[in-house]
């Protein structure tokens, strides 16, 4: 679960199958009291069909535990890109960034860096499409070097430029937390 829309409808389904929870965050849930099997199997056969997994290993929580922290990052915290990826992410998870690198590529089999900028270019059309900003105010609030920049990985990661793209009206836009 990586946004606020996919909390809701787990929190919804925990409610429908009568299931106790204390919390529902970004990527877990805290359970009130633990599951019977049956309820596990519904859980997790509900969870499957809305595009959700349950994680119980420790390699495939820690990469989702990152891309929860990108995605915050970047879809919530306007104006906080100007810290160093791998300090934040190496301070939040407690883990060396060389072992998240390693380990988040292994089993996603890209690497951190093209799903951070993946995310920055779904916020940047987010932000087109809702024409409040120039490109050089969007350029800055994603910390850009430039207009220049941000043009040019917008277009080698979605064949357009970003006026083409506002043009042509091309809102196709990827879930959150999507490369």
């Amino acid at each position: 679960m990586v946004c606020p829309r996919c909390i809701l409808v787990v929190k919804m389904e925990l409610d429908r199958l009568s299931i106790n929870y204390t919390n529902v965050d970004f990527g877990e849930i805290d359970l009130a009291n633990e599951l019977n099997e049956k309820q596990m199997n519904e859980l997790e056969s509900v969870l499957n069909e809305l595009g959700f997994e349950i994680l119980n290993d420790k390699k495939n929580k820690m990469v989702e535990n990152v891309k929860i922290l990108i995605v915050k990052l970047i879809h919530e915290q306007d104006n906080n890109l100007r810290i160093n990826l791998s300090d934040y992410l190496s301070s939040n998870l407690g883990v060396e960034y060389h072992s998240l690198t390693s380990l988040f590529s292994e089993i996603e089999g890209y690497t951190i860096e093209q799903f951070f900028i993946s995310q920055k270019i779904e916020k940047v059309k987010e932000l087109l499409v809702y024409n409040e900003l120039t490109l050089s105010e969007i350029a800055f609030r994603l910390n850009y070097s430039s207009v220049a920049h941000l043009s040019n990985q917008f277009k080698k990661t979605t064949k357009l430029t970003p006026s083409e793209f506002k043009r042509l009206g091309n809102h196709k836009r990827k879930s959150i937390g999507i490369i």
